[in-house]
């Protein structure tokens, strides 16, 4: 299984501490947790084209031909799901079925506005009232904890308007938090596809990870 985490985080931030490689690995699954670019112990260049969805997918093929590996089950969350779904156009051979959580429709970096952006990563200010307090709450940790800022806005330039498109043959879990503003639509966007879909009831962005119950049926699905 190959597991892709999210924006400024890192895979064991997302994997190894809410306990999803121990899961996956007491179910039998071999785990590759890669930090994409940008984040964790990957390089972190500083140009927004380098973190195109395309460029993010062609990094995840370069880690499985390193392990000599033909495909691979997908697990991804938030902006991974983003990543995941590139990777799945780009090589849709490499990819055996797909879970993708914490992500919907609405793709977050495109309605953040990237003065904002600059401004918080920069100065770790946002104009009250004027400007969207979710760049602060995403960003702010990230930065608390070392994160490279100017990596981090590249980021954001290169993966705005991210789709969630994936070829048609290629099985798909999504998977939500009930009390989870950031995949608004999933649901639907499920439904329409003919895919499954799992809500947490209660669970926000941050603590959906730690769910028995979305670990579980994302084994269940994978099976």
């Amino acid at each position: 299984m190959l597991l892709v985490h999210g924006f400024a985080t890192t895979a064991s931030v997302t994997w190894h501490t809410p306990g999803w490689v121990r899961a996956l690995t007491a179910a039998g699954r071999g785990v590759i947790t890669p930090d994409l670019r940008g984040h964790g112990r990957s390089d972190k260049p500083h140009r927004g084209e380098d973190y195109a969805p395309r460029q993010l997918a062609a990094d995840l093929v370069a880690v499985l031909d390193d392990l000599e590996l033909q495909q691979a089950d997908v697990i991804a969350y938030s902006m991974g799901s983003r990543v995941a779904a590139a990777l799945a156009r780009l090589a849709p051979d490499r990819v055996g079925a797909l879970v993708l959580g914490g992500a919907g429709p609405l793709e977050l970096f495109e309605t953040w506005d990237l003065d904002a952006v600059n401004r918080f990563a920069t100065h770790g200010e946002l104009r009250p009232g004027a400007e969207d307090p979710t760049i602060a709450a995403v960003l702010g940790a990230a930065i608390a904890a070392g994160a490279d800022r100017q990596a981090l806005i590249a980021c954001v330039q290169g993966v705005a308007g991210a789709t969630l498109d994936v070829p048609e043959g290629i099985r798909q879990l999504f998977v939500a938090g009930g009390a989870d503003a950031i995949p608004v639509g999933a649901a639907e966007l499920a439904a329409a596809r003919g895919a499954d879909y799992l809500e947490l009831p209660g669970r926000t962005h941050i603590n959906a990870l730690t769910a028995r119950e979305f670990k579980h049926a994302a084994l269940t699905f994978l099976a």
